[in-house]
């Protein structure tokens, strides 16, 4: 500790160490205490000295800085010293003032530590994972290196970042902390992170930047807050700023609308800090990155559309006509207003209706065009009232015809100040700027629209008292005759490069002035200094347009005779390098890169961007009209002409096209058209066949009414009334039924007697064949006879069978007595008197109700009746198969019987011849009667009892 003492404090005795052994000896220590308070103290004692002894800390001590983060993670004192150490070697922020030669070896020193810190990339991860302890010491620390690494080799650390899992996360996190020191250094630490890295870029905008930003932004005061704001704005632009994809994710969040509250200024606007400023100035860049030219013209026009809706141009147009807003606020809001409606047809016509608080009201593009002209105007301020014009006109036909319209004699008001007065004013004012700078309005307000180019030709001027009036045309010229500065004859040679352009109304205007060509060549063929090369060029460029797009309509200046007038005075060659000079020019290449005018000075303010546009599509179709010969003009012409010919009869097939297709559309709309009054005559059709159907049983029922009244009006024969309701084709289907019956009925009795007679007949042959072997054997005298003793059940058919016979037949003489019920009231029903038909219809109705129930009961009976008969059917085979095996049983038993009468027989014959007495036995004889019992016979004192037997009953 004594060391540290003397390192710290210093002793007064003995010689003092040099500060790079005094670090070698601190290093040592870092690496060879075992103690951690000991290596504390070290890396606090080269916290102390690392400002000082930048260099050789850095040298000898980063190693070992780097080692104690890796080893020493859970002492937060000690990692915060090494971070500051860190900091301190790589930082290349003096604090104090050093020249040019300093600051350039210590901005060398920084990125030399700066790459021996990354050769490793673990240590980058290293780092980000310190980021996540919360302890204030590591945290900030840690926040400030990564952003001096970021600045002294942003991209190889983007790199490492980019690739680390969950990095970007990481660095994201600490916009959530609560504490405002590290919340926005890490706000510094996001600006490094996203320079010039798009997919960094669209990693933050996915983590939730968008919304966190806006809400600092809210909770900071808006365009009131401090720098805070301006860090959120910088690291906004960053995200979006050429990044499709992050301003599109910017659009669809409605995060748009969120910008509006921004531009929210009150009528009070004295006193602007430059912080305000300096915000409000990042606003309405963060605004213009969205609708830049640059950007995808879907998307840019999206994005207008979004801000017109959510009333911030509204509020931009209000901050540009308010009064006391400073200077560079307002240049930079109508840079911001022109890129809103640039091209955008809504926002065009809403900014020509806005008018500044002024008395009278005037329109805000007048307003405007007043401090464009007005040369004691900043020049920025006057670039950007040319740029909210050009803006303004892009692509706006009626905002151009609108413009052009206050130049015309009919719409010229003495009493108020008109865009057209305006631009006529500085164009031919004595400021060079004014006259630049009108001419280039003047001309975008012609551009692509050759129907003002023919209306601005009837323009006419009033040079002096006195004198006639000359056309716009024709005073452009006689400026341009004057010799004035090279900045006016500029603006007025692109004026008229612009008006005569695809023109050939103008170009005969403008050649029928005889001074004209030959200004024009004179011009070209002088050989001038350099400042006079590109008004040489642009003469060069307005003649080769006068060949172009002549007509030949002037016979003294054709197409022909202007190149021979080129080739004599001037020469081919020597003319096509004077139209080569417009493109040489340098100032040439820096306006065709963007539309915003944006010149250093005033004089350098030579070019326009539409101009230029120009120029490159004129440039060759100019060199080869001037080259070419008059066969081959005339072969061209002619080539011309056909291709004229094949335009206009494309044009014509396409308007038949057009115009079918317009007679198809209202065939198709006739077609559906039809197509509905189709279905609603369907649906009235099926409605009045409805209704017909229901007048025809309305029909019925009055015919019915009709006939009811010619029957009897008695209300106690209600016989009458029964077959009132009743149809023919009923009574005959009835008839039908009952015959029908009557048939089955028939044919039943027959299959029954045919059965019965049948039984009766098997039975007479069994007693008679049973009477005559009786008779034969002596067991029956003469008048005996079997027939007698039969029982009539044994001679009949079973008892329910004829049960059923005679309930068949009283349901068939209920059934006949019915019919003739039935056919008898139908009879009586023509000589009943007639009823009338109020009294008469309640009958009838109970009466057809009647009759439907009979009906259902006699097709129940006949169902019945069906039924019945298979029944029937089925015994009747049965009976038959009984009869047959009772037959063959009795033949067998008569068998049995006659053998056993031999055999009795014989032995009585035996006993006899053997002298025994032989006692006279009883005969006894046997049958099957027709249920299948055994009856036994006896004649016992002449006297014949029938017997049963299995089972035994009397009869």
């Amino acid at each position: 500790m004594n060391f540290f003492r003397g390192v710290m404090g210093g002793q007064a005795a003995g010689p003092q160490p040099s500060g790079a052994e005094t670090i070698q000896k601190l290093c040592d220590r870092v690496a060879s205490s075992t103690l951690l308070e000991d290596r504390r103290d070290a890396v606090r004692a080269l916290k102390s000295l690392s400002k000082k002894y930048r260099m050789e800390v850095g040298t000898q001590a980063m190693d070992h800085l780097i080692n104690i983060l890796q080893t020493d993670r859970s002492d937060s004192e000690i990692l915060g010293y090494a971070l500051d150490t860190l900091y301190n070697i790589i930082c290349n922020d003096e604090e104090e003032e050093q020249d040019e030669n300093a600051q350039k070896q210590a901005d060398d020193l920084g990125a030399q530590f700066t790459d021996k810190f990354i050769q490793d990339p673990e240590h980058i991860t290293l780092l980000l994972t310190l980021l996540e302890e919360f302890d204030f010491h590591v945290r900030w620390p840690g926040v400030k290196l990564l952003t001096a690494l970021l600045k002294n080799q942003g991209v190889q650390v983007q790199g490492i970042i980019l690739v680390s899992p969950m990095g970007v996360s990481r660095l994201m996190d600490l916009l959530a902390d609560s504490r405002e020191v590290i919340r926005n250094d890490g706000l510094l630490l996001l600006q490094q992170l996203t320079k010039g890295n798009a997919a960094i870029q669209k990693i933050v905008a996915f983590e939730n930047a968008f919304e966190r930003l806006l809400d600092i932004i809210t909770e900071e005061g808006s365009s009131d807050g401090g720098i805070v704001v301006e860090d959120c704005l910088l690291l906004l632009l960053n995200l979006l700023k050429n990044n499709s994809s992050n301003q599109n994710f910017f659009k669809e969040g409605s995060y748009i609308q969120r910008m509006k509250p921004w531009f929210e200024v009150g009528d009070d606007n004295a006193g602007w800090s430059a912080q305000k400023v300096t915000n409000l100035h990042l606003m309405l860049q963060l605004v213009r990155v969205m609708v830049s030219p640059v950007n995808s013209p879907g998307a840019t026009a999206s994005c207008q559309k979004s801000m017109y809706q959510c009333d911030l141009l509204q509020q931009l147009c209000t901050i540009l006509m308010a009064t006391g807003v400073p200077a560079d606020i307002l240049t930079e809001t109508i840079n911001t207003v022109s890129e809103v409606i640039r091209g955008s047809q809504v926002n065009q016509d809403y900014f020509a209706s806005v008018n500044a608080p002024s008395n009278p009201p005037r329109p805000a593009i007048v307003v405007l065009l007043m401090s464009m002209v007005n040369e004691r105007q900043p020049f920025v301020l006057r670039c950007a009232v040319l740029y909210c014009f050009q803006c303004f006109l892009y692509k706006n036909q009626k905002g151009q015809g609108e413009i052009v319209a206050t130049l015309l004699p009919s719409t010229i008001d003495a009493n108020s100040i008109s865009a057209g007065q305006l631009l006529c004013g500085g164009l031919f004012s004595a400021d060079s700027l004014s006259n630049w700078c009108a001419a280039v309005a003047l001309a975008h307000a012609l551009q692509d629209n050759l129907t003002q180019k023919e209306q601005l030709l009837r323009v006419q001027l009033a040079t002096s008292l006195g004198k006639p009036p000359v056309s716009l045309l024709q005073q452009c010229t006689n400026i341009l005759s004057q010799g004035s500065k090279v900045q006016t004859r500029v603006g007025l040679l692109m004026l008229l490069c612009t008006w005569i352009s695809n023109c050939p109304i103008a170009v005969t205007h403008f050649l029928h002035n005889q001074e004209n060509v030959p200004f024009l060549t004179a011009q070209i063929s002088e050989n001038l200094g350099e400042d006079e090369r590109l008004v040489q060029g642009l003469c060069a460029l307005l003649l080769g347009i006068c060949i172009y797009y002549n007509d030949n309509s002037l016979e003294n200046y054709t197409k022909e005779k202007l190149k021979q007038l080129i080739e004599k005075r001037i020469g081919k060659e020597n003319f096509v390098e004077k139209l080569g000079f417009i493109t040489k020019h340098e100032l040439y290449s820096r306006a065709a890169q963007k539309p915003q005018p944006v010149f250093p000075s005033p004089e350098q303010m030579l070019f326009d961007h539409e101009f230029t546009k120009l120029v490159k599509e004129l440039e060759g179709v100019i060199t080869k009209a001037v080259h070419k010969s008059t066969e081959e003009e005339k072969k061209e012409e002619e080539v011309k002409k056909t291709l004229e010919q094949h335009d206009n009869i494309v044009t014509q097939y396409k308007e038949l096209i057009r115009e079918q297709d317009a007679q198809i559309q209202e065939l198709k709309e006739q077609v559906a058209s039809m197509t509905s009054q189709n279905e609603q005559m369907q649906t009235t059709v099926t409605q009045q066949l409805s209704q017909i159907q229901q007048h025809k049983d309305q029909y019925n029922i009055l015919k019915l009414k009709l006939g009811k009244e010619n029957q009897s009006q008695s209300s106690s024969q209600g016989d009458g009334s029964q077959m009132n309701g009743l149809q023919t084709e009923e009574l005959s289907q009835l008839r039908e039924e009952v015959e029908e019956l009557r048939k089955q009925h028939s044919l039943l009795q027959t299959q029954l007697g045919d059965k019965d007679a049948l039984i009766n007949t098997l039975v007479c042959r069994c007693l008679c064949l049973f009477e005559s072997v009786f008779r034969h054997w002596g067991m029956i005298s003469g008048s005996q006879s079997f027939m007698k003793y039969i029982p009539v059940k044994s001679l009949d058919t079973p008892s329910h069978l004829m049960n059923q016979v005679q309930s068949q037949s009283t349901e068939i003489t209920q059934l006949k007595t019915e019919r003739q019920d039935l056919l008898r009231k139908a009879e009586n029903k023509n000589a009943q008197p007639p009823l009338s038909s109020r009294f008469f219809l309640p009958c009838a109705q109970e009466e057809v109700k009647r009759l439907s129930e009979s009906r259902a009961e006699l097709e129940q009976q006949l169902a019945s009746s069906t039924s019945t008969v298979a029944i029937l059917q089925t015994e009747k085979t049965k009976l038959q198969t009984e009869v047959q095996e009772s037959k063959k049983e009795q033949d067998d038993l008569l068998m049995l019987l006659a053998d056993q009468d031999q055999k009795i027989h014989n032995l009585k014959q035996r006993l006899k011849d053997l002298g025994e007495t032989v006692e006279q036995l009883p005969a006894l004889f046997c049958f099957l009667n027709a249920s299948g019992e055994i009856i036994v016979l006896t004649t016992l004192s002449s006297v014949l009892k029938p017997h049963l037997i299995k089972p035994v009953e009397e009869e």
